[in-house]
């Protein structure tokens, strides 16, 4: 993270552009690496544990929000030490346990360097909102040297990820304050989507075994 303040700094008035370019190419290497492993399954195993993957930058208006809401001075330097989640990959899975493989897979990665890891699937918010989180800083190699950024990674289920999808949009809707019905509702569902998730687990550990029996 030195590094990267310390490239911007560097750049002056060019600074937002080299921290775009810069994000833009953590997403690249981390998109890759999972292409990679993903490949790599089916060539194996033949079966693929990742449905779809998403990655976005956050936009310049959901950066400043958050720097104030957060009580800091918008500029540059604290995008990068307080924002962490500017680059954003969500990986969607088919099942709980594809969530903890791949996530495994990712943290063996030799040249990735974990920051931090949230278990919201274990530990769900009061929301009831689901999904693992994992805070990964990527070598980008440049003509200067190397430059450690971070990359936010997300990882969930379908069902998980839907839920997450109308929750924002119910709360955006709301402007963050949803009346407590709708809450209730939100976590009722998200119960939901856990049980959900649970019996179709269940349901593919038995077709696996019937398959196995009569292969």
């Amino acid at each position: 993270m030195e590094k990267l303040i310390e490239l911007i700094k560097q750049e002056d008035a060019d600074g937002w552009e080299t921290l775009m370019f810069l994000y833009n190419a953590a997403l690249k290497e981390i998109n890759t690496k999972i292409d990679i492993l993903n490949d790599e399954f089916q060539h194996i195993y033949h079966y693929t544990p990742i449905e779809h993957i998403k990655s976005r930058i956050k936009t310049p208006a959901s950066i400043v929000n958050k720097l104030k809401k957060n009580g800091y001075e918008t500029s540059v330097e604290n995008m990068v030490k307080y924002v962490n989640d500017i680059a954003g990959i969500r990986i969607i899975c088919s099942f709980t346990s594809d969530i903890y493989l791949i996530a495994d897979m990712i943290t063996k990665q030799s040249d990735l360097k974990v920051v931090s890891v949230k278990d919201y699937i274990t530990h769900p918010k009061v929301s009831g909102y689901q999904s693992y989180h994992i805070l990964v800083t990527v070598p980008i190699h440049l003509t200067q040297g190397i430059v450690d950024t971070i990359v936010e990674i997300q990882i969930r289920t379908i069902a998980q990820d839907f839920w997450a999808s109308l929750e924002h949009k119910i709360y955006y809707k709301f402007e963050g304050n949803a009346p407590d019905y709708i809450r209730r509702e939100l976590q009722e569902c998200a119960n939901i989507v856990s049980n959900l998730d649970r019996r179709m687990l269940s349901l593919n550990e038995k077709i696996q075994e019937f398959s196995e029996k009569n292969s």
